[in-house]
């Protein structure tokens, strides 16, 4: 028999993972709870990625209670310096524990809020557990005994690589369909087929923007190939709640230039060369995510073949995207300088290219540069236009090979674009040696 695609490896025992941090700093309060009575479960994705990685990964740490009065776990973790959140759901925040009871969720009306939740203390794991979302989450981890709960079959979907819904109950809340997707994009699994239509029949449209910028941005920051998770939401028919998205899978592109297909294959494509090309810097990464998936947003309005030439052409496709690109980020977030960023670099995406055509007819492209740098963020561009080009199915994406951004970032760096943007070629003390007179507001230069 052959391996598992993701063999899971062997994690420490229970009391080994107490004395590791961050555990180590609150095991006296876990103790405590313990001797009241209380089971103190590691669950949710902190179980997971121990599975994956064989050790405790950074963040926030969910803790389930068993067998414990709501009040006595109250005073034990407020009397450690923690915190109460959301008194109807029973969460306590010490550190970077989330400690919980088990619960019972009634869906009672429309969206994330319409729940009517009873917390229960001695609600057995397998009917608790049934809530979370998909059965790689819905484990849980005795840290005493080292006993491991998996009454939906969690390990076997871990190591299989595959994301499937725990239960029935996915389907209260629309938000996972997107929680799927960005899954998917992270950990490289495959949704299972009941998944997939079972996410057929939600309705994404009345999700608020915050809940869909979370999710969003996971994909976009950690993803390890955003391909994965957009081809989920394609599969399952939610790209129709991002027509934008959606209208590029029925662009045609000229095969010489994107042998790939069509404009939706070409970003999912370009979309993981970007993920290659993040920096760690969540604003300039998400910057470059977007601008990616929006790059071509163009596209679809001004697609068409042209006879005399042909061939299929997209004339005026990137001032032409700004407008779509801008209508599907104010879905998803009201971050302003995204909202200005991310349509810069669809309406200017091929500059590098244009430029690099220009350097090597003989003209002098440094005047083009600056006026651009007052724009975008050069850095950025280039990066955009790196995962547009690699994002195709010719020789030279497939070798990685750019020289039209090679030369464009050589050109930055010489002229010092990186570092700040330039002056202004015209002051206002130039204007007044004109003649100009100056305005009511104007600040001398």
């Amino acid at each position: 028999m052959s391996p598992p695609p993701f063999p899971l490896l062997p994690i420490p025992e229970g009391r080994e993972l107490l004395q590791a941090p961050p555990l180590a700093d609150y095991v006296q309060v876990l103790e405590e709870i313990r001797r009241a009575g209380g089971r103190p479960l590691l669950v949710g994705g902190s179980l997971r990625d121990l599975f994956l990685e064989g050790r405790l990964m950074g963040g926030d740490f969910d803790i389930e209670v068993q067998n414990i009065e709501r009040e006595k776990l109250k005073n034990i973790v407020l009397a450690a310096g923690g915190l109460e959140f959301g008194k109807s759901f029973a969460v306590f925040g010490l550190g970077p524990l989330e400690i919980t009871l088990p619960r019972r969720e009634r869906k009672t009306g429309p969206g994330h809020k319409g729940f009517e939740v009873e917390v229960d203390p001695f609600l057995p794991y397998p009917e608790a557990s049934a809530r979370r979302d998909v059965t790689i989450n819905s484990m849980g981890y005795d840290l005493w005994t080292g006993e491991v709960l998996d009454p939906h079959g969690g390990r076997v979907d871990l190591a299989a690589g595959v994301l499937r819904h725990t239960s029935h109950r996915f389907s209260e809340d629309p938000l996972r369909v997107l929680r799927v997707m960005q899954f998917a994009a992270r950990f490289c699994f495959a949704v299972a087929p009941s998944t997939i239509e079972l996410c057929r029949t939600l309705d994404l449209s009345e999700l608020p923007r915050e809940r869909l910028w979370g999710e969003w941005k996971k994909l976009l920051l950690k993803g390890r190939r955003p391909s994965l998770g957009l081809r989920f939401l394609e599969k399952c028919g939610a790209l129709r709640f991002f027509p934008e998205l959606d209208l590029l899978t029925r662009t045609p592109q000229d095969p010489g230039w994107h042998p790939e297909g069509t404009v939706w294959e070409h970003t999912l494509l370009s979309m993981d060369a970007a993920a290659k090309l993040r920096t760690g810097r969540e604003d300039f990464d998400l910057a470059l995510m977007l601008g990616v998936l929006c790059h071509d947003m163009g596209k679809p309005q001004t697609t068409y073949f042209d006879q005399d030439r042909g061939r299929v052409v997209s004339p005026r496709h990137e001032p032409e995207g700004v407008g779509p690109a801008l209508s599907f980020l104010e879905r998803l977030t009201n971050e302003k300088k995204l909202l200005e960023v991310v349509p810069a670099l669809v309406a200017r995406h091929l500059t590098p290219h244009q430029l690099y055509k220009e350097k090597q007819k003989g003209l002098d492209i440094r005047p083009a540069l600056r006026r651009l740098a007052l724009k975008v963020d050069p850095l950025l561009l280039e990066r955009v236009a790196r995962a547009d080009h690699y994002g195709r199915r010719t020789d030279d994406a497939l070798a990685e090979d750019f020289p039209a951004g090679d030369l464009f970032l050589e050109e930055v760096r010489a002229l010092e674009l990186e570092k700040k943007k330039p002056a202004p070629l015209v002051l206002g003390r130039h204007l007044l040696a004109e003649g100009v007179p100056p305005a009511r507001r104007w600040v001398p230069g």
